[in-house]
């Protein structure tokens, strides 16, 4: 049986095999969790507790502007355009990565695969099919209260 595989055909064999290699399986790992930057909200909420935030401290002076956020105990909490506060969790419900608020559009989005909540928590659009937990908040002069 003669071998009509010459050099070239060999190379141009061996080229496309690698390829492959490389190019199928990140295919299949291309909508996993994004390990990309996060904010590393710390430890996670505990339920019956309470969150206080004093916006007269420096390091929440972002949450006295509509449209700024802060990330404390896995609990994203944002200024809203009308001068409200929403608190939710901050980790979306389909895949765990952190939602951020997006003040333009006066919701919640997660960067990984597009999920999109109200500042309500419930789904607006998918891919993730349950709400973000959403917890109340109450103001008394600077001090913001966030009951888990």
């Amino acid at each position: 049986m003669p071998n009509n595989m010459n050099r070239r055909d060999l190379v141009q064999k061996v080229l496309l095999g690698s390829t492959a290699l490389i190019v199928i399986p990140s295919a299949f790992t291309s909508c996993q969790k994004d390990p990309g930057p996060d904010p590393d909200p710390g430890p996670g909420p505990n339920p019956g507790s309470k969150i206080t935030i004093d916006l007269s401290l420096a390091e929440n002076s972002a949450l006295n502007s509509a449209g700024g956020t802060k990330i404390v105990q896995s609990v994203i909490v944002a200024k809203l355009g009308n001068g409200s506060f929403a608190a939710l969790n901050s980790i979306c419900t389909h895949e765990g990565c952190t939602v951020g608020y997006n003040s333009g559009a006066d919701n919640f989005q997660c960067p990984c695969h597009g999920s999109v909540f109200a500042t309500t928590g419930s789904v607006i659009n998918g891919p993730a099919a349950t709400a973000l937990k959403s917890y109340p908040v109450s103001q008394s002069g600077t001090i913001l209260t966030i009951s888990l």
